[in-house]
């Protein structure tokens, strides 16, 4: 027996969509391991599960009773984790319903994931999908206090950094150059430092003017990545509460450019494109 597996991706962010109806079986990490590894599976930064319908279980541990949510997103790491809220994700997901026939185009709509609700809107399929990515907040218990601020010493630097949570949690590095080689130096430490005790998402920020800046990524439970939708928001987020930027801020990430609007309630909205690349044939 085989499932296909339809794959996008976001500025170079890829997931494959399993859809339960196509394979009811449930994934298990091991699977997820199987199927993301670049030289022994398919290859890819993670795997949307969905969408599951109201009625289903996974719904209901995901949304809860009473939900307005039209489905359902289980989204999973390449590691064998599960990923609160992704922004790439959540436009991939997007255009995958939009694909199915299950939304319409400039008809804004409602999924659950578990780290909240995401009202999503195809402006132009696979050109420009938004998604209201929910609200910021600058204090979590993913990040709790620590007796010396938002530093961290680490290979022989003070690492300082703006933590913020959009139902993940991020932390923002705002004193080191937003490069490849910093990220994958600093990424992996900083992910798995103590004082977030259920491992961090990690940017690098360099700001470029009043609306723009640039970032590097090390996201947890996948690693190096070219562009990230959650991370974009929180970088964003962190350089206008740190008086570097103003809404709207254009994110350029190696794998290309995101738009992130934030109000002044720290709702952030976040649009970009989509691609198709294949559907895979996994036994």
């Amino acid at each position: 027996m085989t499932t296909r597996l339809p794959k996008y991706h976001g500025l170079g962010n890829d997931y494959f969509v399993l859809d339960p109806q196509e394979s009811p079986t449930p994934l298990s990490p091991e699977t997820v391991r199987q199927i993301c590894d670049r030289h022994a599976g398919a290859g890819s930064d993670g795997i949307l599960r969905g969408p599951f319908a109201p009625d289903s279980a996974d719904f209901q541990l995901i949304a809860g009773g009473g939900s307005p949510a039209l489905c359902a997103v289980r989204i999973w790491n390449p590691d064998g984790s599960e990923a609160e809220k992704s922004g790439n994700g959540a436009r991939i997901f997007t255009q995958y319903l939009y694909d199915k026939g299950m939304v319409r185009r400039g008809v804004p709509f409602v999924f659950a994931t578990a780290g909240g609700p995401i009202e999503a809107t195809v402006l132009r399929p696979f050109e420009a999908i938004q998604c209201q990515m929910g609200r910021f907040r600058f204090t979590h218990p993913d990040f709790p206090p620590q007796p010396g601020g938002n530093e961290i010493p680490l290979f022989g630097k003070d690492i300082r950094y703006c933590p913020v949570s959009i139902g993940n949690p991020h932390c923002v590095v705002l004193n080191l150059e937003a490069s490849r080689e910093n990220a994958l130096r600093f990424g992996p430490a900083l992910e798995n430092a103590p004082r977030f005790p259920r491992r961090i998402n990690v940017q690098f920020l360099q700001p470029l003017d009043e609306h723009d800046i640039r970032i590097e990524i090390w996201e947890r439970g996948a690693g190096y990545t070219l562009a990230s939708g959650t991370s974009s928001c929180a970088a964003a987020a962190a350089a206008i509460r740190n008086g570097f930027c103003k809404s709207p801020v254009t994110v350029h990430a190696p794998g290309g450019r995101l738009t992130v609007e934030i109000d002044d309630a720290w709702n952030a909205r976040l649009t970009g494109p989509v691609a198709f690349v294949f559907t895979a044939i996994w036994p």
